[in-house]
């Protein structure tokens, strides 16, 4: 299955996972809008809109590099338009911008938790909800219109919420939006997923994490590959799932996982937050 001609709006797709899930559908042609805040180089992050344009364009899709804070209900009605004008429509939203703090309640200024919820909560429901007209037209259109938003599987196990309680709540605010949404679009036919790596995956964000060792970690490549099998899935069959990558990719015939991980060979790969370990 193929994204051909299908676009995607992916926020935080300058950099990281977001980059390579987009990467992943310009493979196949695929357009795709980068929304996402970097508009000038950062010196302490790697890339910007127009540079994962660059690379989008250059890995066979068509790209649209657009300066937008999700949290502004505005900025993000007006980059769908912009979107939806430029290439005729939206098959997909990816929800994979997300602020982070692993701080206890007492280390976590009121303002982190502010950009917490503000970009992970508020951020994913105004997208969505900007998105959903769009996503109608192309389920009427048979287009097979998809949300995913990276969040991880919901479970209400303490030990996930002591160490950090404002950013696991932000993080599953984005999954109940999965759990509700999914339910609310099903008679529309648009399919709406969680996706969640099991290991830690080697971007920016991970310096954000004490003790997170990149070498212990897979490539972004993972993610993309198996958001790439949930997006050709029917959303009509493929919705309120919580997916973990290498279950995905498994599922789906993959049997080679050294290829994504950052060190080849090691077995002793670093799990990432909200996965209990088999």
């Amino acid at each position: 299955m193929s994204l051909q001609g299908k676009t995607l709006f992916i926020t935080g797709a300058s950099r990281g996972i977001g980059l390579a899930i987009g990467l992943r559908a310009a493979r196949d042609g695929a357009n795709i809008a980068i929304a996402a805040k970097t508009d000038q180089p950062n010196p302490k992050l790697p890339g910007t809109i127009h540079s994962a344009a660059a690379e989008i364009e250059a890995a066979g899709g068509k790209a649209l590099p657009m300066q937008v804070d999700i949290r502004d209900e505005n900025a993000v009605a007006a980059a769908m338009r912009q979107c939806a004008d430029r290439f005729g429509g939206i098959d997909i939203l990816i929800n994979n911008a997300s602020a982070i703090s692993l701080t206890s309640t007492v280390e976590t200024p009121m303002k982190r938790f502010d950009l917490m919820f503000g970009v992970n909560v508020r951020g994913t429901f105004a997208c969505s909800q900007a998105a959903i007209p769009y996503l109608t037209q192309s389920a009427q259109a048979g287009r097979g219109p998809h949300i995913l938003n990276l969040s991880p599987p919901l479970t209400m196990k303490p030990g996930w919420f002591a160490p950090h309680v404002a950013y696991t709540m932000a993080k599953y605010g984005m999954s109940m939006c999965v759990l509700g949404m999914a339910e609310e679009l099903k008679p529309q036919g648009i399919g709406v997923n969680a996706l969640w790596p099991r290991t830690v995956i080697a971007t920016a964000a991970l310096n954000l994490i004490p003790m997170a060792n990149a070498q212990l970690g897979r490539k972004p490549q993972i993610m993309a590959d198996a958001a790439h099998v949930v997006l050709t899935r029917d959303p009509r069959q493929c919705t309120g799932n919580f997916f973990i990558d290498d279950e995905v990719l498994k599922a789906s015939g993959v049997t080679d996982f050294d290829q994504y991980a950052v060190t080849p060979g090691n077995r002793n790969l670093l799990p990432d937050l909200f996965v209990d370990q088999q």
